[in-house]
């Protein structure tokens, strides 16, 4: 009768040369793995071991019963790899977005693989254009930007908004725009599509575009226009999440308009697959809490493991 178990244990054997090192291994008894090659070679009809005292050499057979297990075992955990991802507990996620969605949802992810070891995440911090390229070279799954995309290779669909918001020095006093300018501008890679949008709403005929802003400091890092802010050295644009997500809230305040304006967000995939279940379960559970939690100074990664028993 094949066992499965008797393959491993020639494995072993083969790779060990030892009886003894095999058995401590396995955590058997010599006469055990003895037994199991003996049956092995009963179930194949050939000897697979040519016997030199306490050594031995493979035969022709041995050597091909050695290479196919190999690949059986190799098959297999590829064959189990490929069931765990069609899985909503299991499986990689691999995703690339923009870094100010990224800098709220990647500790609430942090918390969300707590409650299911079996998932694992891929993730990069990146812009508009090089996250779809991430996904369009099949680096990445799925994409989350700003902009909508219009591909012929590429599905996008909206996935949420999010609030912009005015951020200042927690002891700004001015309640007008052109006080509000004086405190100098700090500009990160989306800020002037961001407080064009923002103040166009609110301060109609009174902003005329970014020649009214004294720059006083650029970065890259969106995470960190807020060390600036909170030392005093201007005001800046940002989704909300930044901000909630930053350590400097209590260095900094949202500077409040009468207009709400929120950046839509969206989700970017290969238009030939379909998403396993598990983006869904994530990303559902995120979009829930973020939409049902404005809280300021949350803690993410406790929401990522909070959310996961009502989502799954």
């Amino acid at each position: 009768m094949f066992n499965a178990h008797y393959l491993r244990t020639f494995i072993t054997l083969v790779e060990t040369g030892s009886f003894t090192q095999t058995a401590r291994k396995l955590e058997m008894t010599q006469p055990g793995v003895s037994q199991h090659i003996r049956k092995l070679e009963q179930y194949f009809s050939m000897p697979l071991l040519a016997r030199k005292g306490k050594r031995f050499d493979l035969t022709d057979a041995g050597r091909q019963v050695y290479e196919y297990a190999v690949r059986l075992f190799s098959e297999h955990e590829q064959f189990k790899h490929s069931l765990d991802n069609l899985m909503p507990d299991s499986g990689e996620c691999r995703i690339a977005s923009v870094a100010s969605f990224g800098v709220l949802f990647y500790p609430f992810v942090l918390g969300y693989l707590k409650n299911y070891p079996r998932m694992r995440m891929t993730y990069r911090f990146t812009s508009n254009n090089e996250a779809i390229g991430e996904v369009l070279a099949k680096r990445m799954d799925v994409a989350i930007v700003t902009d909508m995309v219009r591909h012929p290779d590429l599905t996008c669909k909206p996935f949420m908004e999010e609030p912009l918001v005015v951020i200042v020095p927690a002891d700004f006093q001015g309640g007008t725009l052109a006080e509000l300018l004086g405190l100098g501008f700090i500009e990160h890679q989306q800020a002037r599509e961001q407080i064009s949008m923002l103040f166009k709403a609110n301060f109609r005929g009174e902003y005329r575009g970014p020649r009214q802003l004294a720059v006083r400091s650029q970065v890259n890092r969106i995470n960190m226009v807020l060390d600036a802010v909170a030392r005093g050295l201007g005001f800046t644009v940002l989704p909300r999440g930044v901000w909630e997500s930053s350590p400097w809230q209590q260095q900094t305040r949202e500077w409040r308009l009468s207009e709400d304006v929120h950046e839509s967000l969206y989700l970017v995939y290969q238009d030939s697959s379909e998403l396993p279940e598990r983006y869904s379960y994530l990303l559902e559970a995120y979009r829930d809490w973020r939409l049902g939690n404005e809280m300021a100074g949350a803690d993410l990664e406790a929401a990522g493991e909070t959310a996961t028993t009502s989502s799954i």
